[in-house]
């Protein structure tokens, strides 16, 4: 199988990956050593790094450093936005306002324990 992989840039990896576990339904691929992680949620690898260290995390050329939040985002669909919003807010996740209903389905962003956006979307029926 192949895979659709994006990464994010996280505070503490272990909190991020207890929230795209337990409240996303994320699983773990592998955790190949301190500060980093790789999930798996159907065909899509969500690559998950602190800002410190070599690779992906490493400064930029002109000397940026990788740091969470930002609008782009994951995108997961989900079958009764209302129900999952509920139950998300049961569990203290933070939302970036309310969901928004549109022409093709309705949306809301939550955010991981670092800020980091994901899109929660019900496709219009």
């Amino acid at each position: 199988m192949s895979y659709a992989s994006v990464r994010y840039i996280v505070d503490d990896v272990d909190d991020a990956v207890a929230f795209y576990g337990d409240r996303l339904g994320f699983d773990v691929a592998s955790r190949p050593g301190p500060g980093f992680a790789v999930l798996r949620h159907g065909a899509l690898r969500l690559l998950l790094s602190e800002p410190r260290g070599p690779g992906g995390t490493a400064r930029a050329t002109d000397g940026q450093r990788p740091e969470p939040g930002g609008w782009n985002r994951l995108q997961l669909e989900v079958d009764d936005l209302e129900a999952r919003v509920a139950q998300l807010r049961d569990h203290g996740v933070r939302f970036r306002g309310r969901p928004v209903h549109g022409r093709g389905g309705d949306q809301v962003l939550v955010e991981d324990p670092s800020g980091n956006p994901v899109e929660l979307f019900q496709p219009a029926r």
